[in-house]
């Protein structure tokens, strides 16, 4: 029961931790079928999942149960329910077509401060026993651990929530800026081509207009990188790695520079950051190779991760020709952003450094506090 708790609060994706409560639940008491339902705001079920029933079966089912007959039992009322056959019921309404046959039942409340979110439901054991009190104490014991979790799981997803809406606010902001100083740009170099053209010196002129495109093709490649960084760091439905993984191979196509990093991560599979350390650590990894497309003039760059004494080190190092901590960009008017990404990573407790690579390139480590998930006992 301990080690399935552990497992079940580990998890912090809340439709992972639903179905892992009903996996857990159904293998800790040996039962062939297991379900757990979540009610909504109106009171009536909103999800509905179940264990060792195919996507398939599910489909012929139809729609999820809405709790009016024994299901609901435990929801309206608080109450345990431990039935040998079910269908005696005065209460029980009957399986849709497709449904499997179940005879018995065990089903309690999931239960928090603020009242009942929803009911956990076993059905036929293993062994074909009846459940016992005992079958119902323990159960009780895993729905207030799914209780725990499912409210640790909402919070989180409250919190990254808050976490996309305060960091589209800030790339707006930097997108704003950067535009500004693109179009300053751009009027500075009109006015200076038309002064030239009137004096009748076509050849400067020419080669203000040559630097005022490359200022356009240079912001709108800026753009372009702004926007792909968000949509990978907005989905909600995506962990740290799959983010990450998602944004490499999109970054990659658009820069044409391969980024060679470990592909599994393994040194952050076992560790949790919160949502803002999240966000802030895979904006810096942007911006850093935001830099390397930029200044680096180079066709690889190297990523990696390593853990230790809670601390997770981002490591972006590339073999370019380097840079200059005054170096403002090519035409003067992209920043180079170091002091975004130090900000970025003070923000969540962290710290960053860039310095040259020997040989040639640049190096920028971000180090950011992680914590270890929950691991399952022995």
């Amino acid at each position: 029961l301990n080690a399935s708790g552990l497992d079940i609060l580990g998890e912090r994706d809340l439709d992972l931790v639903l179905q892992r409560v009903v996996d857990e639940a159904k293998a800790l008491i040996g039962t062939r079928y297991g379900a757990l339902s979540v009610v909504g705001l109106d009171g009536d079920i909103e999800q509905f999942l179940t264990s060792s029933i195919d996507g398939t079966r599910r489909a012929m089912i139809g729609a999820p149960p809405r709790g009016r007959g024994l299901l609901g039992v435990p929801l309206r009322q608080g109450d345990r329910l431990i039935l040998d056959n079910l269908t005696d019921d005065s209460r029980s309404v009957g399986f849709p077509e497709y449904h499997p046959p179940m005879r018995s039942l065990l089903a309690v409340p999931v239960e928090t401060k603020s009242g009942i979110i929803g009911n956990l439901y076993l059905s036929e054991r293993l062994d074909g026993a009846p459940f016992t009190r005992a079958n119902a104490e323990t159960l009780e014991r895993i729905a207030t651990q799914a209780a725990l979790a499912i409210e640790n799981a909402r919070l989180h997803r409250e919190i990254h929530g808050e976490a996309i809406a305060e960091e589209r606010g800030r790339i707006a902001h930097e997108m704003h800026d950067t535009i500004a100083q693109v179009l300053g740009y751009v009027n500075t170099k009109a006015q200076a081509v038309e002064t030239l053209l009137a004096a009748g010196e076509q050849e400067r002129a020419a080669e203000h207009l040559a630097q005022l495109a490359e200022a356009a093709r240079e912001a709108y490649a800026d753009v372009r990188e702004n926007v792909l960084g968000l949509r990978a760091s907005s989905g909600t439905e995506r962990d740290f790695r799959g983010a990450l993984r998602a944004y490499l191979g999109r970054w990659q196509e658009m820069s044409g520079v391969t980024v060679q990093f470990d592909a599994d991560l393994k040194a952050i599979q076992n560790l949790s950051m919160e949502p803002a350390v999240e966000l802030q650590l895979l904006r810096i990894i942007q911006e850093a190779l935001t830099n390397v497309r930029k200044h680096a003039r180079t066709d690889t760059v190297s990523l990696r991760f390593s853990e230790a004494n809670g601390w997770i080190e981002a490591v972006v190092e590339d073999e370019g020709r380097g840079f200059s901590a005054a170096e403002s960009g090519a035409v003067g008017v992209p920043r180079f952003g170091l002091a975004t990404m130090r900000e970025r990573a003070e923000a969540v407790g962290g710290e960053l450094t860039v310095s040259p690579r020997p040989g040639g390139g640049t190096i920028v480590r971000a180090r950011v506090p992680v914590r270890h998930r929950a691991m399952r006992g022995e």
